[in-house]
């Protein structure tokens, strides 16, 4: 039991320190040949979005929502993948919920 009990202690004091990794990590999604950049945490938190002037067009709105779209779908994709680098051994392969 003491054993079992130094493993789970173990295995928190990693989940804690890829926690702290993925918070400090910022990862970076793009669309359009990059003119559509989001920011994102390793946490998911989203930190910026940018936009190239030379995608806005009045006409046009909808092309412009769709690059934001799928720089944020590349952004959380890119988030997915550290989170599952990080938390994969600190959790031994179990999957944690929002992780």
């Amino acid at each position: 039991m003491q054993q079992i009990m130094k493993q789970a202690q173990k295995m928190q004091e990693q989940v804690a320190k890829a926690q702290a990794e993925l918070a400090e990590a910022e990862l970076t999604g793009t669309a359009g040949g990059g003119l559509v950049t989001v920011v994102i945490t390793g946490l998911g938190e989203f930190k910026s979005v940018k936009i190239d002037p030379k995608v806005v067009d009045p006409e046009d709105v909808e092309t412009l929502e769709d690059l934001v779209v799928a720089a944020i779908h590349n952004a959380a994709e890119a988030q997915r993948e550290l989170a599952e680098t990080k938390m994969g051994p600190a959790t031994g392969g179990f999957s944690l919920p929002g992780f």
